[in-house]
């Protein structure tokens, strides 16, 4: 016997548990929600001061991402969805984009971008009641702070008078909020709902068509050709705000709980704001810095804890032996 060969009695390596191949695309999406998203605001701001009306900015932008998305999904040899996917695709698309992003759309002729995010920031609240109601999957401790901490910022910024004076804007912000938070419970228990990028595409298309429709019903029109910054501004929300951020956001809805997968709107207000202070020349009082400090003590308290799903599938295979 070679001198060279283990001996019998020497200890076996230690066999690492294997990541979770799930794990990096979470990361990945939380981090296209956190910052790309947060940037949005700031980009749907100079559109609109480009040359673009609200609901004609979101029905061209919806449109044009949910076209090439489809586009790509069917050149990739996946099926066209049935006409009950096509329904539940443009139901979901309604809540979350017509009314949600619409709204906010519409607000933020009024409102600075860094405060339309913050409002927009209590739609985590509203998607942890939908979810108890449809899942059962009510909030620990540790994220009911959170959600508490949260819901005070938004209130501190409507104390300070962050809002401004004009009510129709600041109903449609805080209505914002409560439809895209149904919208997504409700995506994730429809029996019909296409499978994986598919609801991406319908949902933009669908959206995009209905807005369309209301951008001309209302009498919206565009005075000439956007200027540079709005048209950069466009296409930027086309590309990353839904091609990769929405259908980021689509992945977290079916592999995350319901409060990981909306805490983006806890951190989007940050991000917003300090791009509004950098770039848009925007002042926010000192209502929104405090709001700010309680917004991140809530994303910390939701995030901290991995989702149950997959800390079961970790002990599950951290506990089953291995046969190679």
């Amino acid at each position: 016997m070679s001198s060279s060969a283990p001996s019998l009695s020497a200890p076996l390596p230690a066999q690492s548990t294997p990541a979770d191949p799930r794990r990096g695309w979470l990361l990945f999406c939380l981090f296209a929600l956190y910052f790309i998203w947060g940037s949005t605001y700031l980009a749907i701001r100079w559109a609109l001061e480009g040359g673009f009306p609200p609901l004609r900015l979101g029905g061209l932008r919806f449109t044009l991402a949910g076209a090439i998305l489809y586009g790509v999904l069917r050149l990739r040899g996946m099926r066209s969805p049935t006409r009950r996917e096509w329904m539940a695709g443009a139901f979901t698309g309604f809540l979350l984009l017509v009314v949600g992003n619409g709204c906010v759309a519409y607000a933020q002729q009024w409102v600075s971008s860094g405060v339309a995010a913050l409002v927009v920031g209590s739609m985590p609240l509203w998607a942890a009641l939908f979810g108890g109601l449809y899942e059962g999957q009510w909030p620990g401790r540790a994220e009911r702070w959170g959600l508490a901490l949260g819901f005070f910022g938004i209130a501190l910024l409507n104390q300070g008078g962050e809002l401004g004076g004009r009510w129709l804007p600041v109903v449609a912000l805080l209505f914002a909020p409560l439809a895209w938070a149904f919208g997504s419970i409700w995506a994730r228990h429809h029996a019909f709902m296409p499978q994986g990028l598919m609801a991406t595409a319908t949902q933009m298309l669908c959206s995009g068509a209905a807005l369309l429709v209301l951008s001309a019903a209302t009498g919206e029109h565009m005075l000439g050709m956007p200027d540079a910054r709005g048209l950069a501004s466009f296409f930027y929300l086309v590309a990353f705000g839904s091609l990769i951020a929405f259908s980021a956001y689509g992945y977290l809805l079916r592999h995350a709980r319901p409060a990981l997968a909306t805490s983006y709107a806890y951190v989007n207000p940050m991000v917003a704001v300090l791009l509004g202070v950098l770039l848009g020349g925007e002042t926010p009082g000192p209502h929104a810095f405090v709001a700010m400090t309680a917004i991140l003590a809530a994303v910390v308290l939701i995030t901290r804890r991995a989702p149950a799903k997959v800390r079961r599938e970790a002990s599950a295979q951290a506990s089953t032996p291995s046969t190679s």
